[in-house]
């Protein structure tokens, strides 16, 4: 009797065995990186740190950035504060090696209150007659205290302009905020737009919310902000809903801080929008606002997705702030009702990558979808690969307070193709309407050193029998 059960039990256990070697070959992923970093959570800079620091002056303008100001590129919003009084609403502008022909533009100028914050003096001045492809000075302020920046415009939409992106998410105001930040921009490729995924200041994790942090991070990031634009996606930490002490309007200092070229694209709302910038069609999307079917967000980006021409901007790019696809336990699946409703959309409409944050690490998918899943058929794997499908790449590694996450899911899922919980920040170059290359660049590294890269075959111009 004991033999045959010996030989049942080294029966199940051989079964037991297969099952999970067979389980590990078909969960058998990309690359989790050995790389070993501290365990610390970060920490905050000082107040009385220099990248704060008040400019000079009695009401001078602070906390200076441009965004994309129309649809098209050749239009910008110019933004900053005064902190005592309104002062000059007059923003100068001129082509390089064209001074003498200055021009001026008017600025709005809105406050608001928070808890008990009376915010300073925000202008927002819409710039929307530039020339493509050219710099451009602008002053703002007046007298001995006015200030002086430039930018340049993009190159015209078309299908082969080259054009570089760089990549950032939920910064924060850490001393790995400010390695983030340097590193992006010292880094020799560094991008000529940078495209944000969300979670800028981390205000809602002091007291009360506290909105002089929302002054402190718009002074840090100015060295950059000021002469490119960035292209603002909202994250969970601009919510800002706080009744307990009676604020009950979401995304309050965001949306009176941050302005985006909404309506340009149609929408009826700030949180999302589209723009066109060189060859590339930019749709931000907003997870933390109404999404399900005929909402208004719904509405806009059914028309949206076919709005697209990619005979005249070949890349499509999409941002949200939290990812559809993530191998890390904090955050996991947690925006599947999202990814249930617009995932095949973006196989359809054959979204090349989509960029995310809110998971405090990075990671890069293979070309995925799992647009089969319901609880009806119980398809519950994505399906890898899926040559129309994008690349979803996690890239909330800005430097947070909140620190970094290092629980994954494991095995490594067979969809996802690398991941590290490190803070870093990406670049995308666009090559021309078939090829970009993708990079992300930890900070510890050298400035010219690609952790992970990858090259992007256009999923609209490219052959669809090639891999990302």
């Amino acid at each position: 009797m004991s033999s045959r059960s010996d030989l049942a039990s080294n029966q199940v256990s051989f079964i037991i065995l297969l099952l999970s070697l067979l389980l590990v070959e078909l969960c058998n992923g990309g690359i989790t990186s050995e790389y070993i970093r501290g365990s610390n959570l970060p920490d905050d800079m000082p107040l009385d740190s220099d990248v704060f620091k008040v400019p000079p002056g009695p009401n001078t303008p602070q906390q200076v950035h441009i965004t994309q100001g129309n649809h098209e590129g050749n239009g910008v919003i110019i933004s900053w504060v005064t902190p005592v009084k309104p002062g000059s609403n007059i923003v100068r502008y001129w082509c390089e090696n064209e001074k003498s022909k200055k021009k001026q533009a008017e600025a709005t100028i809105n406050t608001y209150r928070f808890f008990n914050y009376t915010s300073g003096y925000i202008h927002h001045c819409i710039i929307d007659d530039l020339e493509f492809d050219m710099k451009y000075y602008y002053e703002i302020g007046s007298g001995k205290w006015r200030r002086r920046f430039w930018f340049f415009t993009p190159p015209k939409p078309g299908l082969d302009v080259p054009y570089t992106f760089g990549l950032i998410g939920d910064m924060g105001q850490t001393y790995d905020s400010n390695r983030t930040l340097s590193h992006y921009e010292m880094n020799p490729g560094e991008g000529q737009a940078v495209l944000f995924v969300g979670d800028l200041s981390y205000a809602d994790r002091y007291p009360n919310h506290d909105n002089n942090r929302w002054d402190t991070w718009g002074r840090f990031v100015e060295r950059n902000v000021a002469y490119q634009p960035w292209i603002w996606t909202a994250g969970n930490h601009e919510i800002d809903f706080l009744p307990d002490i009676g604020e009950i309007e979401p995304f309050k200092p965001f949306m009176n801080r941050y302005h985006t070229p909404y309506k340009a694209s149609g929408s009826t709302s700030p949180l999302w929008y589209s723009i066109k910038r060189a060859s590339a069609y930019i749709i931000i999307m907003s997870c933390y606002s109404s999404y399900g079917i005929y909402t208004p967000q719904y509405k806009w980006l059914e028309k949206e997705f076919q709005k697209v021409n990619r005979t005249e901007t070949p890349w499509l790019i999409v941002l949200v702030h939290s990812p559809f696809y993530s191998t890390y336990v904090h955050h996991y699946m947690e925006a599947e009702t999202l990814r249930v409703m617009y995932e095949q959309w973006f196989v359809e409409y054959k979204v090349d990558v989509v960029f995310a944050g809110h998971v405090h690490a990075y990671e890069r998918s293979e070309r995925v979808s799992n647009i089969a899943y319901n609880i009806v058929n119980g398809l519950c794997e994505p399906l890898v690969p899926d040559e129309l499908a994008p690349v979803y790449i996690t890239i909330g590694d800005g430097g947070n307070s909140e620190g970094l996450l290092t629980d994954m899911v494991q095995p490594q899922p067979s969809y996802s193709a690398f991941r590290e919980p490190s803070f870093g920040h990406g670049i995308l170059e666009i090559k021309n309407r078939t090829h970009a290359y993708f990079s992300w660049n930890r900070n510890q590294d050298g400035y010219s050193v690609a952790a992970d890269s990858v090259w992007l075959l256009n999923r609209f111009w490219g052959a669809q029998k090639n891999t990302a």
